[in-house]
């Protein structure tokens, strides 16, 4: 690709934002270099691993690069048998490290989402940890070597701390000395050229022997080593050097374990380089909020809501185009400062990004296209120096385009003819289109010349479109418009900033007829424009309203539909309980009825008990589908005195009276009046359709079962006094059923409606005892009454 292209369109600038989201100088270093290509099957696999990077980096985060180093030379120094330092071998065993640790990261992403590129690569990574330990065995984390290194390294630096303790407490003693104190600059011990040293004033040089190594920049103060420590000195100069060649030993063994596996380290390098490179790329994704971009290699473009990457987010126009469907070409007309050269550059910047293996900034779904060359002229390159004018610098250029490009190109062309005659300009304009119209390339142009947007409309296969201009603020929206021809806003401004209406009048004469019918057509599609916008608007935000009701009532549903089947659940669950309960009661009257058997010496026949236990299976209650119910009778033929069911209440009573909707029911001690829907017809009265006889009177109070006796009272909601009557009414009917035991159901509530009960239980004649409920009973809401 044309570097000079590439320094147009920024892509430049989108390589230096690269490479600052690589971890390594080995990643820097690729993204720096990077550069679009046109094999299109490259073009998808480099795509490829950055969305696998992109996944990995959305699941588990960053890839860890620590450690990794550029060792390439000093592994090309240990290939010709040099010896590496310290350092090297250190940056060579962390990067063996990182490798490693690189890998696992990989693999443990794999596991939740499969990354088959790079997992390749990492699957050509060697591990040589015996190097790696060897190196750390040897040398420590400030890269200095170890004292286990070796046991000679031991053995001489123990014998060096003892000859320094030595010289130093000898020294010691002398500074200690009150008569050699006076001709001390300082009481202190110091160091010159490997060797212990003492500051001497100049007027006692000669009361120490030894030898100077060092003045200080007045000469008053002497460096000397005393005779008393030369010895000393020489001894532990002598084991320096011992150290020292023990040390590049040391360091020549550990560069021949390096150089062993020199070629596997050069391409772990490799890879990891290219590792952190697609990981830099994921990280520009994740920045710019970049999407993967559909390829192709037929020429065709769209960008949805595409934004130059350059330009802050709070600022830029997102920008909607699609080219080489319908149209190979598009013109795009309109005034200075509206946004068109931006655009320009914006198509150009997407592609190169993408065939470079970049996400773009655009939304899911928008495609691009693998071209084999980018060819643009934008801008302004006058040259002094090579005396071209503006006119002659853009012809020079596209002459160099027009001999380059092929039909599998993309030209971007920057106001086309500008800088000369406008009539020949624009017939050189249009004449530069057809060429390249019909060599098949894909194109965009900008211009100022009118005459191109009626080429624009004549030609098949080129469009019109324009930068959006708001004639009310006098600014541009720098939205591209394809499909609209640019119009000319000059009167409108004009017209804006206050000049007189008579001389842009004047002004609209001047403009032949022909030109004022162009503009008339186009400003009447911008309006037809803009009106479909609002309505397109108002149909997309509908859209959303019906989206978020219809995903809110599938809730409900799915709501209504879980709590169904948790009632359901609970239903078959009391259910099976209520007939494993009965059947456990039915064995033991069996059992009982076996043991009377027994006692009254077979009075109590087999057949006997055989059919006593068939009527107690009989009695097991079943589950019914309501589906399979009778039919109901119609409420139309029900008359006062006729037997009802009362469907809602699951209660039989007697119709006292009948309206047209509602019907009064006679329902125990109670009449209410029901809904004729809610009525089914049992019973007709023998009367044959008369009145039933009028009941006595009763009180009102409201009870939950029908006159029918029960083992239960519902008392919930009713005041103390109207439930007492009902508890005494209550009692004799059950102790007339011989009842022993019964339930008054009578809530939790305050405990008034309890402790008022259980006051009129204590006192009653026929109560035995009274109990408040087992947890299976219904608690402290329920009262179990034993009756005598």
């Amino acid at each position: 690709m044309d570097q000079k292209i590439l320094k147009t369109l920024d892509f430049y600038a989108i390589l230096h934002t690269l490479a600052h989201h690589a971890a390594t100088s080995l990643g820097k270093d690729r993204a720096e270099k990077l550069e679009p290509i046109g094999d299109f099957e490259e073009v998808k696999r480099r795509l490829k691993a950055t969305d696998e990077a992109t996944n990995v980096d959305r699941l588990k985060g960053g890839a860890p690069f620590g450690g990794i180093r550029d060792i390439t030379a000093a592994l090309h120094r240990a290939r010709i048998g040099g010896m590496l330092n310290t350092t090297e071998l250190l940056d060579i065993a962390t990067t063996i490290f990182g490798a490693r640790r690189l890998h696992k990261f990989i693999e443990a992403a794999n596991e939740e989402y499969e990354v088959p590129l790079l997992m390749g690569l990492c699957g050509n990574l060697a591990d040589h940890k015996p190097v790696e330990e060897a190196i750390r065995r040897c040398i420590d984390e400030n890269a200095q070597v170890l004292d286990s290194a070796s046991p000679e390294l031991a053995r001489i630096r123990q014998e060096l701390k003892t000859n320094e303790t030595r010289a130093r407490d000898r020294l010691e003693q002398m500074i200690r000395t009150p008569s050699i104190q006076k001709m001390l600059q300082d009481n202190i011990i110091t160091m010159r050229g490997d060797r212990y040293v003492i500051p001497v004033k100049q007027e006692y040089r000669g009361h120490f022997g030894g030898m100077i190594h060092d003045q200080s920049a007045s000469g008053a103060t002497l460096f000397i080593e005393p005779e008393s420590v030369v010895q000393l000195n020489n001894k532990l100069r002598e084991l320096t050097l011992k150290e020292q060649a023990e040390i590049e030993k040391i360091l020549r063994a550990l560069t021949a374990k390096v150089g062993e596996v020199v070629d596997d380290l050069l391409n772990n390098v490799d890879i990891l380089g290219e590792l952190d490179f697609i990981f830099a790329k994921a990280g520009l994704a994740r920045e710019q909020k970049s999407t993967m971009p559909r390829m192709n290699d037929r020429g065709f473009i769209k960008i949805k809501r595409g934004r130059h990457p350059l330009i802050a987010p709070d600022k830029v126009v997102p920008l909607d185009i699609e080219l080489g469907n319908q149209y190979s070409t598009i013109i795009v007309t309109g005034p200075n400062t509206g946004g068109k050269t931006v655009s320009l550059k914006c198509i150009g910047l997407l592609s190169l990004m993408a065939m470079a293996g970049l996400f773009v900034p655009a939304e899911e779904g928008s495609q691009l296209c693998v071209f084999d060359a980018i060819y643009a002229d934008i801008g302004d390159e006058q040259s002094i120096e090579q005396n071209l004018s503006t006119f002659s610098s853009h012809m020079t250029n596209i002459i160099r385009i027009l001999r380059e490009m092929t039909p599998k190109s993309l030209v971007l062309l920057d106001e086309l003819g500008a800088g000369t005659d406008p009539a020949e300009g624009s017939a050189l304009a249009i004449a530069i289109l057809e060429y390249i119209q019909k060599m098949g390339s894909r194109m965009v142009a900008t211009t100022h010349y009118s005459e191109l947007k009626a080429y624009a409309y004549e030609r098949q296969g080129v469009i019109n479109a324009s930068m959006e201009f708001d004639v009310q603020t006098l600014k541009p929206t720098y939205r591209l418009l394809v499909g609209v021809p640019g119009r000319s806003n000059a009167f409108a401004i004009a017209e804006r900033l206050g000049l007189a209406r008579s001389i842009i009048e004047h002004a609209r004469g001047q403009v032949g007829e022909e030109d004022q019918r162009v503009e008339s057509m186009i400003a009447t599609l911008e309006e037809n424009r803009l009106t479909a916008e609002a309505e397109r608007h108002t149909a997309e935000q509908l859209r959303r309203e019906v989206e978020t009701l219809r995903r809110e009532l599938e809730a409900e549903r799915q709501k209504f539909r879980e709590q169904r089947d948790k009632l359901l659940a609970k239903a078959e669950r009391d259910a099976a309980e209520a007939v494993a309960k009965a059947r456990r009661e039915a064995e033991e009257v069996i059992a009982e009825l076996r043991r009377l058997a027994k006692e009254a010496a077979g009075s109590v026949k087999d057949h006997q008990l055989i059919a006593a236990r068939r009527r107690l299976d009989q009695a097991v209650p079943e589950l019914r589908d309501k589906s399979a119910k009778a039919p109901k009778k119609k409420a139309d033929r029900i008359e006062p005195g006729d037997e009802v069911l009362v469907t809602n209440l699951g209660q039989k009573g007697h119709v006292v009276d009948i309206g047209d909707t509602e019907a009064t029911v006679q329902l125990g001690i109670m009449k209410m009046k029901v809904s004729k829907a809610n009525l089914e017809l049992v019973k007709q009265a023998a009367s044959g359709g008369g009145k039933a006889a009028q009941p006595q009177a009763t009180s009102s109070i409201n009870r939950t079962r029908d006159d029918n006796t029960r083992m239960e009272l519902d008392l919930r909601g009713q005041n103390l006094e109207d439930a007492l009557i009902e508890v005494d009414r209550f009692l004799d009917e059950s102790f007339l059923a011989n009842f022993g035991q019964v339930y008054i159901i009578h809530g939790k509530g305050t405990g008034i409606l309890r402790s008022g009960i259980h006051d009129y239980l204590r006192r009653h004649k026929h109560v035995k005892s009274y109990r408040v409920g087992n947890y299976n009973e219904g608690g402290i809401g329920v009262t179990v009454a034993e009756l005598k």
